[in-house]
């Protein structure tokens, strides 16, 4: 699957805003990550890239909120040099051709698939921290 370039990246977040039909994939607000809704079905999104370079590295678990921000927050920076954007692929609904980031959370004993919508205002050009 090809990584998805910044401006590319952008450009999915500003069509995915513009689009105003309802539709299953946002009947439930996911402006911050949320665990899959039980509304979603799965077999409607298609994977179109992802936004780290090498499958078999680990990335940082290097969070970025240079406001305040947390992880659950609606208006957290999506930082794709951070986690969990670093881990992230990206899926378009089907239906109507929004996108949406989506990552599997290991914790210690579940994994658990979590989404979030791609929105243009929130996408930040930060480079990756050095570990």
């Amino acid at each position: 699957m090809p990584k998805i370039a910044f401006a590319t990246l952008m450009r999915l977040a500003q069509a995915s805003v513009a689009v105003s039909a309802p539709c299953s994939c946002n009947k439930v607000s996911l402006a911050a990550w949320s665990a899959l809704p039980m509304t979603l079905n799965l077999d409607r999104f298609e994977e179109i890239g992802v936004l780290f370079d090498d499958p078999y590295d680990e990335p940082t678990f290097a969070e970025y909120h240079p406001d305040g921000t947390r992880y659950e927050s609606d208006d957290a920076p999506i930082a794709p040099g951070y986690y969990p954007y670093n881990r992230c692929t990206v899926a378009r609904c089907l239906d109507c051709d929004r996108h949406y980031l989506r990552y599997n959370e290991a914790g210690g004993y579940f994994t658990e698939l979590r989404m979030r919508a791609l929105q243009p205002g929130l996408v930040v050009d930060r480079a990756a921290p050095r570990e």
